[in-house]
C-alpha cells in the first residue's frame, strides 16, 4: 500500500514538473514590447539617466536663489586680560570678570548679475534634460526593434521546425517503403541508401531548428525578464491585425536626432556661459549680528546691508581659451546633428527598399510553392511508373520543402521589414500606441 502511494506521488510530481517546465505564454507583439519597455535593463538605465538629469536641473536652478548662513558661538573664557578704550573704569571700580563670549550672525547674499551665467546654466541644464528624455524614447524604440527581431526569429524557426517535422515523417515513411522494396528485390540498395541519407539530413536540420527555437526563446524571455521555464507562443493572428491597423496610421520622429539637437542647444548655451566670465559679478548682501562679551560689551539689533562687486581682471586674458573650447564643442554637436540627419535619411531609404523587396519576394515564393508542389507531383507519378530516378524524386522533394520554408519565412520577413521601416522613421512605439513614462 505504501509503495502504491509513493508511486502516485511520484507520478504527480513528474506531471507538475513537466507542466512547470513547459509553461507557455501567448504574446502579441504589442504585449511583448510593452513588457520589454517596462522591465528591460536598458530601459531602466535610460530612465535612471533621465531622473539624474532632472536632479541636476533642479540643483542648477537653486543657484538663482539667495543664500543664507546662520552661525552662533558660545565661548567660555578663562583669566582674560581685557584692554578697552571705551572709558575709564574708575579708581574705585572693581575689576570686571569676563568669562564668556556670545556671538550670533545671519548673512544673506542675493546674486544680481554675473554675466547671465545663472540664466544660461539653467538653460543648458534644461537642454541636457530634454536630451536625456529623447534618449529614453530612442532606447525604447531600440528595445521595440529588438523584440520585433526576436519575434521574427522565433516565428521563423517555429515554422521551419513544423515544416521539417512534416518532411521528416514523409522521409521516414519513404525509407520504410524503400526498405521493404529492397528486401523484395524491387529496389537497388543504392537507392535505399540515398533515401536513408536524406532522412538523416532532414533529422539534422530538425535538430538544428529545435536548437534555434530554444536560443531565440531564451533571448526573448531574458529581454522580457520572464521566468526561465517560460515558452513563448506567438499570437500570429493578433500580429497580423496589429500590422494591418498600423499601416499609415502613426506619426513619429527620430528621437536620437532630437536628443542630439538638444545637446547642440546645450553646447551653444555653453558658449554664452564661457563669455559670461568677461563680465563682473554683482550681488546684494545683508546681515544681522548679536554680540555679548561678558560684563563688558553687548551689541544687539546690528543689521547691515550693501552691495558686493567682484571682477576677475585676469579673465580678460585667460577666458579666451574657455570660449574657444565651448565653440569647438558646439561645432562638434552641430556636425553630429548633420551626420545623424544624413544617416537617418539613408536608413529610411534602405528600410523602405527592404520592405518593398520583401513584398516582391513573398509573391515569388508563393508561386514557387505552387511550382515545386506540382513538380513533385509529376516526378512522383513518373517515379511510380519507373520513368524517373530516385535522385529526381529526392531532389523534387527537397525543392518542395525549401519552397515551403521560403514561403513561411517570407511572411515573417514582411512584418519584420515593415517594423524596421517604422523604427527607421521613428514610429515604432507610436504605431502600437504604447505609453512611454
Amino acid at each position: 500500500m505504501k509503495t502504491k502511494i509513493q508511486l502516485v506521488i511520484f507520478i504527480l510530481l513528474v506531471s507538475v514538473t513537466k507542466n512547470v517546465a513547459q509553461e507557455k505564454k501567448l504574446l502579441t507583439l504589442k504585449e511583448a514590447i510593452e513588457i520589454a519597455v517596462k522591465n528591460s535593463t536598458a530601459s531602466s538605465l535610460a530612465k535612471t539617466k533621465v531622473e539624474t538629469s532632472k536632479f541636476e536641473l533642479d540643483n542648477t536652478k537653486n543657484i538663482q536663489y539667495p543664500s543664507a548662513n546662520v552661525s552662533a558661538q558660545y565661548l567660555k573664557l578663562s583669566n582674560a586680560n581685557v584692554t578697552s578704550n571705551l572709558g575709564n573704569l574708575g579708581e574705585n571700580s572693581r575689576p570686571l570678570k569676563i568669562d564668556q563670549l556670545l556671538l550670533g550672525q545671519l548673512n544673506v547674499n542675493m546674486p544680481v548679475f554675473n554675466g547671465f551665467k545663472i540664466k544660461n546654466n539653467i538653460k543648458a541644464s534644461e537642454s541636457k534634460y530634454q536630451s536625456e528624455t529623447y534618449s529614453l524614447k530612442h532606447a525604447n524604440e531600440e528595445i521595440g526593434l529588438e523584440v520585433v527581431e526576436l519575434f521574427a526569429t522565433l516565428y521563423k524557426t517555429q515554422q521551419m521546425t513544423a515544416l521539417i517535422e512534416d518532411n521528416l515523417k514523409v522521409a521516414q515513411q519513404r525509407v520504410k517503403d524503400f526498405t521493404a522494396m529492397e528486401e523484395n528485390g524491387l529496389l537497388a540498395r543504392n537507392d535505399l541508401l540515398k533515401a536513408q541519407l536524406q532522412e538523416s539530413n532532414v533529422q539534422l536540420a530538425l535538430d538544428n531548428a529545435i536548437k534555434n527555437i530554444a536560443v531565440a526563446n531564451y533571448k526573448l524571455i531574458t529581454l522580457l525578464k520572464l521566468p526561465e521555464n517560460t515558452e513563448i507562443a506567438i499570437d500570429i493572428d493578433a500580429i497580423k491585425k496589429e500590422m494591418a491597423n498600423n499601416q499609415n496610421n502613426s506619426t513619429g520622429e527620430r528621437n536620437d536626432l532630437k536628443s542630439l539637437e538638444f545637446q547642440k542647444a546645450a553646447a551653444e548655451t555653453g558658449i554664452k556661459i564661457a563669455k559670461g566670465n568677461y563680465y563682473p559679478s554683482l550681488s546684494v548682501t545683508g546681515g544681522y549680528i548679536a554680540f555679548d562679551l561678558g560684563n563688558v560689551l553687548a551689541v544687539t539689533n546690528a543689521m547691515s546691508f550693501g552691495v558686493g562687486f567682484n571682477y576677475d581682471l585676469a579673465s580678460i586674458f585667460k577666458n579666451n581659451k574657455q570660449v574657444k573650447l565651448a565653440q569647438s564643442r558646439a561645432k562638434e554637436t552641430q556636425l553630429a546633428v548633420e551626420f545623424k540627419s544624413d544617416q537617418i535619411k539613408e536608413e529610411v531609404f534602405q528600410a523602405q527598399e527592404n520592405y518593398n523587396l520583401s513584398l516582391k519576394q513573398s509573391t515569388v515564393y508563393d508561386k514557387a510553392v505552387i511550382q515545386a508542389t506540382e513538380n513533385y507531383r509529376i516526378v512522383k507519378d513518373k517515379y511510380d511508373n519507373n520513368l524517373s530516378t530516385t535522385n529526381d524524386l529526392l531532389e523534387a522533394d527537397y525543392d518542395q520543402l525549401q519552397s515551403k520554408i521560403n514561403q513561411a519565412l517570407s511572411k515573417a520577413d514582411i512584418a519584420q521589414k515593415y517594423y524596421e521601416l517604422q523604427f527607421a522613421s521613428g514610429k515604432l512605439i507610436n504605431s502600437f500606441n504604447i505609453t512611454q513614462n
